[in-house]
């Protein structure tokens, strides 16, 4: 007998061996679940033509398949002997949640945000000190389109940020526009001493409420559902102003509510109509601004004598 035909008997052997036969149909399962998602993923794709609904029914369908793989690699563990198996789970187990901690922290991420609501996709977030719309959430991770860092204001950086969902057990998250999407803002008017403040004051106002209407009436009805929802006092919706005195100026503050997407251009509307209000007082609002005055030093005749 050649040791070629003892090699193919043995190589026989081993694809016949019941353990071997039961990883490859795992394997076989496996594999075929992983096509099944990615061609209904495809499916819907085609089918729906909602982005929201369409997003939601393809990470459904992913993650029914990824439980359905963990059940089947569970079920595959399965003797005989009950103690056996009870050995071989928590040995198992034990061994899954030491190496891949931060792997199930992350599932287990995704399930709390999607259950209780944490965020979705299209909410402003900032999460781990990153701030950013969210522009996906999958198992794994949460994707954010970011904001800030060397740009001023909300405006994107143009970075893709992808953030372990372990993240939403570690520290806050603070969530722009979940129940009530408007947030607080304020700038500054400094005007010179010597100006109609009374005059200044009533300008800085008024140019807010009318500019800011449609925002203070919008917010109302959301407020009221967060003051009946949470345990949290009632607030001032409509524009307020405070007047503070500095070394070379009077300082207005006015704090007003806007739309948390358009923080950036609200700022610029109130400036920009807040300026042409004033220059029109005819000299009655002046505004301030830090100078620097020269003065020319005097001419000296030095006359030496001997």
């Amino acid at each position: 007998m050649s040791w070629q035909y003892i090699y193919m008997e043995e190589l026989l052997d081993i694809f016949e061996s019941p353990f071997v036969v039961k990883v490859t149909k795992l394997i076989l399962w496996i594999l075929f679940i992983v096509f099944a998602i990615g061609f209904m993923r495809k499916l819907l794709k085609r089918r729906i033509n909602d982005a929201a609904i369409r997003y939601k029914a393809q990470k459904g369908v992913e993650i029914f398949g990824y439980v359905l793989i963990v059940l089947m690699i569970l079920l595959s563990f399965t003797v005989e002997n009950h103690e056996d198996y009870t050995i071989i789970i928590g040995l198992f187990t034990a061994g899954i949640t030491f190496t891949l901690q931060e792997l199930i922290l992350s599932i287990a991420g995704s399930f709390y945000i999607f259950l209780v609501r944490v965020y979705k996709p299209g909410d402003r977030i900032e999460i781990n000190s990153i701030k950013g719309d969210v522009i996906d959430i999958d198992s794994i991770y949460t994707t954010l389109m970011e904001m800030g860092e060397w740009v001023s204001s909300d405006n994107y950086s143009g970075r893709i940020v992808k953030i372990s969902n372990a993240f939403v057990f570690k520290g806050p998250i603070k969530n722009y526009s979940m129940d009530f999407p408007f947030v607080w803002d304020e700038l500054n008017i400094l005007i010179t001493y010597g100006s109609d403040i009374e005059m200044a004051k009533k300008i800085v106002l008024d140019t807010a409420s009318e500019l800011l209407f449609d925002y203070t009436k919008n917010s109302l009805a959301k407020w009221k559902e967060m003051v009946a929802r949470y345990y949290i006092e009632n607030a001032t919706l409509a524009p307020t102003i405070a007047v503070s005195l500095a070394d070379n100026w009077i300082v207005l503050n006015l704090r007003y509510i806007t739309d948390y997407k358009l923080r950036r251009v609200t700022k610029h509307n109130l400036y920009q109509e807040i300026e042409r209000v004033i220059s029109a007082s005819n000299g009655k609002i002046a505004l301030a601004s830090a100078t620097l005055q020269l003065l020319k030093i005097p001419e000296l005749d030095v006359n030496l004598k001997k």
